[in-house]
């Protein structure tokens, strides 16, 4: 088990035996965010029929890319959860906040899986494949975001503080660049199972980066702005050297816009965080204004009704399901992601 640090007057890292009783819930705005993640529940049953005829009509250089996006996916669900398992359940002291925490690592479990699943159908030489599922040794650009992931994992110097904005950045910041590649791929109708994944994993990154900034919120002892932003930057530069890395060097003319929006995306967590914007950098695509379920009628492409999970949003108390449906979407990094598609 993981040495907890000093809580330094958090009360969410005070240890309590109210941790293990869930009502009367202490943190209404943490237990909401669970409900909606709860109702964002998917599995990995994606249709993959039309893929393998698209993926052997894209050039080499397109198919090498979306492998290195792929790579990194399949390995960094398993560090994300390494890290909620090892240390952030470990640490966080709230029965809320324990619950997103446990069913975001449920989540990640169906990502890995889809990302497995993708690279299964669409690689189907076994030392190519082989070479993919071990991407952290053999693909330096992989590589390389994964040891700065990991090493927070390891680090029992830096306060909770300082981790949970790494792994904000992580997830915020690690995962944009290829994102907004596979909505481009939607957006010339290709590879329609591994781009309504991306929609699905994008929303739930989203939501996982949008808890891990409220979380930060509602702690006690703020980090200085400087080492936030020197902490989101050292993200920032290795996701810029992705996009424009061996792996993907044959998109570069979009990676070029791929890195404007990482430092898009950038400012963006960093003022979730509470702090000044770092590159003031403008969107290089047209984000729609508002994103809600009813304005995505096949989000869930016919296999599930609009609502049909919206009563888990009930938590003994009147919900306005339509606003907290629409809450999934509207402003922050949930919709970031997924409203991309609208420019590429």
């Amino acid at each position: 088990m993981a040495t907890l640090l000093p809580f330094a007057g958090n009360p969410l890292l005070d240890p309590s035996l109210s941790r293990f009783v869930l009502f009367p819930i202490q943190y209404p705005d943490l237990w909401d965010t669970y409900k909606k993640a709860q109702a964002s529940f998917w599995t990995e049953e994606i249709d993959l029929s039309l893929d393998i005829a698209h993926w052997d009509a894209l050039n080499a250089g397109e198919q090498r890319f979306i492998s290195s996006a792929l790579a990194f996916f399949t390995a960094s669900d398993g560090i994300v959860n390494e890290n909620r398992l090892a240390r952030f359940l470990c640490e966080v002291q709230s029965a809320e906040a324990r619950c997103c925490y446990g069913f975001q690592v449920m989540m990640e479990n169906v990502h890995s899986e889809t990302y497995s699943l993708l690279i299964d159908t669409y690689i189907r030489d076994p030392p190519a494949r082989d070479i993919l599922f071990n991407a952290m040794e053999t693909m330096p650009c992989v590589e390389r975001k994964a040891r700065w992931a990991l090493r927070w994992i390891s680090d029992f110097e830096s306060s909770f503080p300082q981790r949970l904005v790494a792994f904000a950045a992580v997830q915020g910041i690690f995962f944009s660049g290829s994102f907004a590649s596979i909505f481009w791929l939607k957006k010339r109708g290709l590879m329609p199972g591994l781009t309504f994944s991306n929609e699905l994993i994008s929303r739930d990154e989203g939501l996982h980066t949008e808890f891990a900034c409220l979380l930060y919120s509602r702690l006690q002892d703020k980090l200085p702005s400087e080492t936030i932003v020197s902490t989101v930057s050292g993200a920032v530069e290795i996701e810029k050297d992705f996009v424009t890395s061996a792996c993907c060097c044959p998109l570069v003319i979009r990676a070029l816009m791929a890195q404007k929006y990482i430092e898009f995306i950038a400012d963006r967590l960093l003022v979730s965080l509470g702090v000044e914007k770092n590159y003031n950098a403008r969107n290089p695509f047209d984000f729609m204004d508002m994103i809600s379920l009813t304005g995505k009628t096949n989000f869930f492409e016919g296999r599930v009704s609009e609502y049909d999970n919206a009563k888990v949003l009930h938590s003994g108390r009147d919900v306005d399901e339509k606003k907290l449906w629409d809450s999934l979407f509207l402003p922050g990094f949930s919709s970031s992601f997924s409203s991309i598609e609208e420019e590429f």
